[in-house]
């Protein structure tokens, strides 16, 4: 299989993720969950979704539409457009399933997907994090993530408009 194959097959629809996700939960894998917009990706990203891989099990990453991402940051967003985000995600190495969203939240996703453990940055509280509600119920747990010093996609928008 070619590189750029392998990358394409790590994207799913929103049904074939519930049905890759089955398999893996039979062969007793841990299924972890991340998302966002990842609309510039930067450092940070990709050290929070490594650290999310490195909980162990497999790794699923929800990515917002550019529907959802006009929504909420406005008409000027997305930078890159979904494909392009979807496909970057995927060529991670350590990232096993990227499926679009939608909604302004990747809670339906969370619901079909069912994490053992749901992982964000560390600039949100657990307490906040879509989805907490939901897989606690079933022993989820959340995993906040300390965030890299000095990349955010807002700075290197800022630097890109001011120099």
């Amino acid at each position: 299989m070619t590189n750029l194959k392998k990358i394409k097959s790590k994207i799913y629809s929103i049904s074939e993720i519930k049905k890759i996700v089955e398999k893996w939960k039979k062969n007793g894998e841990k299924i972890i969950f991340s998302n966002g917009c990842f609309d510039i990706i930067h450092l940070g990203h990709i050290e929070i979704l490594a650290k999310s891989a490195d909980l162990g099990g497999k790794l699923i990453i929800g990515v917002n539409s550019d529907k959802s991402i006009k929504e909420l940051k406005g008409n000027s967003r997305p930078i890159l457009k979904q494909q392009a985000r979807l496909a970057t995600i995927a060529s991670l190495f350590f990232v096993d399933a990227v499926v679009v969203f939608e909604e302004l939240t990747p809670q339906k996703i969370i619901e079909i997907s069912k994490p053992n453990i749901i992982t964000k940055g560390g600039d949100y509280n657990k307490e906040d994090v879509i989805g907490k509600d939901f897989i606690s119920k079933y022993g989820g747990k959340v995993v906040i993530l300390p965030l890299s010093k000095g990349f955010s996609t807002t700075n290197i928008l800022d630097t890109i408009n001011n120099g």
